[in-house]
């Protein structure tokens, strides 16, 4: 009796953190600038959010939109450089071959916001690691290829799932 009521609790526990997989997505991450930016802003951060559907227990596929925003680099009685916006719309897909890891990406546009940006092809390559049931740590690479530049960052983010 002992182990069928132990298997009921293994099953529900595992259920659980294959569901928690699924749902409304929303998040905040800090980022470096690299490459083509890095001397124009500072720091970066951002604000996402999206809904992410189990296509079975391993992978998931949905979309995700946010906001990034690039603090231009100030110089005392020099150049002042203004700040980078972006509003990423992307596809995104996750693939799990453990419970508490994944990888994955998000591909799409990112539209530009200050004067001047046009926005680009955007993608973000990442890795993730569940801390519970609803929340996840991870680290990316954003890239987003501008007319004669590239916006890249590295990011450490914070994703919190709500289960529908």
């Amino acid at each position: 009796m002992k182990i069928k009521h132990s298997l009921i609790l293994l099953g529900f526990l595992v259920s659980s953190a294959l569901s928690a997989q699924e749902g409304v997505k929303i998040g905040f991450f800090g980022a470096l600038p690299i490459d083509d930016f890095n001397d124009q802003v500072t720091l970066a951060a951002g604000v996402e959010a999206g809904y992410m559907k189990a296509l079975g227990e391993v992978v998931d596929l949905g979309a995700m939109t946010g906001l990034i925003y690039g603090f231009g680099e100030k110089f005392t009685g020099q150049i002042d450089f203004p700040d980078v916006q972006f509003v990423p719309v992307a596809a995104s897909v996750r693939v799990w071959p453990s419970n508490s890891f994944s990888f994955g990406g998000e591909l799409g546009y990112g539209i530009g916001l200050n004067e001047g940006n046009d926005g680009g092809l955007y993608y973000k390559p990442l890795i993730g690691y569940l801390l519970g049931p609803q929340s996840e740590v991870n680290l990316s690479y954003t890239a987003i290829e501008l007319d004669g530049a590239s916006w890249t960052t590295v990011n450490l983010g914070f994703l919190f799932t709500l289960e529908l």
